[in-house]
């Protein structure tokens, strides 16, 4: 009933395992950071002032990015390997006639991969997300220098019922947030009814307080002006100062609250949920690779088959990341809710995986 009935063997398995793992992710991360330089080189240097220092800069950047998505598939490939080649060498028919059973064959690597799971957590939160939005803000300036001073206040469109406001500047917060130059399209009944136009807006109670406003009425066409109009609406101040937001910018611990923000907001909030769970859904797949790749330590090496199983193992492990991404665009698109879409594909290749290590071993 031990979860490793031999320490020896465990921790045998697991080096084993995190060797490969190592090894992949070097290499791939070394291979692809090397073709993309290849390609961006140019428009780094081309911008003016830039010089080698700013290549090593934007390698930097780049890097973390390569290692957050490649890091399971370096978990599946290193699974793969680490299993064959206990196959090859007999070793899982020594393990076997020790008394282990294939879940014992397969605990190690699959606590490693926690521990693999967790650093990749750590690194996207930490590091991945800090170095993306600095990269795209760099490569949005087309690899100029940065500027130091904070972005100014843009444009914001909010919706209010069948109502869009759209306001050029926002500035302040709560009862002293202020609009200028506000457009209000007043619909009724999905019918556009009139514009409001408006050089200013503060908040009151039941809409907002507009100032120098023209009227355009839709049916007769005529435009009017008033000095003051008061306009009634539920759309309140968080909804123009709660900003859109990128969840591949921002750590885990921050998003959930600006998430909170947005529902509060009376904002769509289902892609940043999807977008939240996968943070933690995406990193612990890499514990599921080992048990996909089990079917390439089972079975006789002499049978002539192991290059075979090698390639169900990889073909479960690949369709795993293509259901991964399927179900995560769905929740984007709202089709599914978003705690499915970040974990569906995740417990259905468990009970996959379970069922064919059950069905074929145990």
């Amino acid at each position: 009933m031990a979860i490793f009935p031999s320490r020896t063997i465990a921790w045998y398995t697991a080096r084993m395992f995190l060797v490969r793992v190592a090894a992949f992710i070097i290499g791939l991360t070394v291979i692809l950071q090397a073709l993309d330089l290849l390609s961006e080189s140019g428009k780094v240097l081309a911008a003016p002032g830039n010089t080698e220092a700013d290549l090593w800069l934007y390698v930097s950047l780049r890097a973390p990015q390569i290692i957050q998505l490649f890091l399971p598939f370096s978990v599946l490939l290193a699974t793969l390997v680490t299993l064959a080649t206990l196959n090859q060498n007999s070793e899982v028919v020594i393990f076997k006639a020790a008394g282990m059973s294939a879940h014992h064959i397969l605990a190690p690597l699959m606590v490693a991969a926690l521990g693999v799971a967790a650093a990749n957590f750590v690194w996207n939160e930490r590091i991945g997300t800090r170095a993306s939005a600095t990269l795209r803000a760099w490569q949005d300036n087309e690899f100029r220098k940065l500027p130091v001073a904070a972005a100014k206040p843009g444009q914001s469109w909010v919706r209010g019922g069948d109502d869009l406001f759209h306001a050029e500047q926002v500035v302040g917060s709560g009862d002293a947030t202020r609009l200028t130059n506000v457009t209000i399209y007043d619909r009724r009944d999905n019918r556009l009814v009139q514009v409001v136009m408006a050089a200013n807006a503060v908040p009151i109670s039941g809409g907002w307080r507009l100032g120098d406003v023209r009227l355009f009425d839709v049916d007769s066409g005529g435009l009017e002006t008033r000095p003051q109009l008061d306009f009634a609406t539920d759309v309140v101040p968080r909804q123009f100062t709660t900003v859109k937001i990128n969840p591949n910018f921002i750590a885990l611990w921050d998003l959930w609250p600006q998430i909170g923000e947005q529902r509060a907001a009376g904002k769509p909030t289902d892609v940043l949920e999807a977008a939240a769970w996968h943070k933690i859904s995406g990193p612990l797949s890499a514990v599921l690779m080992p048990l996909l790749g089990a079917v390439a330590a089972f079975g006789l090496a002499r049978s002539g088959k192991l290059f075979v199983r090698a390639v169900v193992g990889m073909a479960l492990g690949f369709a795993f990341f293509v259901a991964d991404n399927f179900m995560l665009a769905m929740g984007n698109f709202g089709t599914v809710p978003p705690i499915m879409a970040a974990w569906a594909p995740f417990m259905l290749f468990l009970l996959i995986g379970e069922a064919v290590l059950i069905r074929t071993e145990e």
